[in-house]
């Protein structure tokens, strides 16, 4: 299959571009800011609406820098510390997932300090939207052109025009768009709306860190991996070692909140 013609740029207002990579990432953060203040005005958790209302600047900062910073120094620091320049334009795609997680934790950490809200009830609320930002990035990623897949010779294999060597790769930013994204959010809501483990906070946390960690370790078998990083165990990549110490915090975090009584 080729690669279906997609212009990067939305709409064009004479100067200006709009590009559907930056239009998803404001689809992914309205949606979870609108869905969050909705489920936490239903909920006894000790986080209002008007919390989650005030905290969405932070997200928005907490996803851009903290995304940008991890592309730069997990993925390619020698290119954008020769190149810094380069780190401001976010606009032509680079954002590592697991910086943007730290960038947002960072956030949540700051400001429910500040307003003496409860940590994890907190947490909760964000991992149930989460996979919905990500299955817009990941969509994102695939009509810029980035983070394609490693060759194929299936017939789902896809070629990109801005891959060098012209030959049918895994479209795995859209296999990650559905295990990180929709697999993963109807973990998560399953959990928090079937199950009712928002009365035990951290478990919806616990459940996405460690589904994200495994979705993810699965869909870098079938993507071109960005750093190779000598010879690493298993014919293992460097992005799924990044998702290791996301599934082993998971796992902790689901212990504490087993142990806590459920509200």
């Amino acid at each position: 299959m080729n690669f279906p013609d997609i212009d990067p740029i939305a709409l064009q207002l004479g100067p200006l571009a709009i590009r559907w990579y930056g239009l998803a990432y404001l689809a992914g953060l309205v949606i979870g800011w609108r869905y969050t203040m909705a489920y936490a005005q239903r909920l006894s958790t000790g986080v209002t609406a008007r919390d989650m209302d005030d905290f969405l600047i932070w997200a928005v900062l907490g996803v851009v820098i903290g995304g940008r910073l991890g592309q730069v120094l997990f993925y390619q620091p020698g290119y954008y510390f020769s190149n810094p320049i380069e780190i401001l334009k976010i606009w032509q795609g680079g954002m590592a997932f697991h910086g943007g997680l730290l960038g947002v934790i960072a956030a949540i950490a700051i400001y429910t300090r500040r307003r003496g809200l409860p940590f994890f009830a907190f947490t909760d609320l964000i991992a149930l939207v989460a996979p919905i930002g990500i299955c817009f990035g990941r969509i994102a990623n695939f009509i810029n052109q980035e983070h394609w897949g490693r060759p194929t010779d299936a017939a789902v294999g896809m070629v990109f025009p801005r891959d060098p060597d012209q030959v049918p790769r895994h479209p795995s930013q859209l296999y990650e768009a559905a295990l990180e994204g929709l697999a993963l959010y109807l973990l998560v809501a399953i959990a928090a709306h079937g199950l009712g483990q928002m009365k035990r906070p951290g478990m919806v946390t616990g459940l996405f860190l460690i589904g994200y960690g495994l979705a993810r370790g699965v869909s870098e078998f079938f993507r071109d991996p960005e750093v190779l990083v000598g010879a690493l165990p298993f014919a293992t990549t460097w992005g799924q070692w990044l998702t290791l110490p996301m599934i082993l915090a998971g796992a902790y975090v689901i212990v504490l909140a087993a142990r806590r009584p459920a509200r």
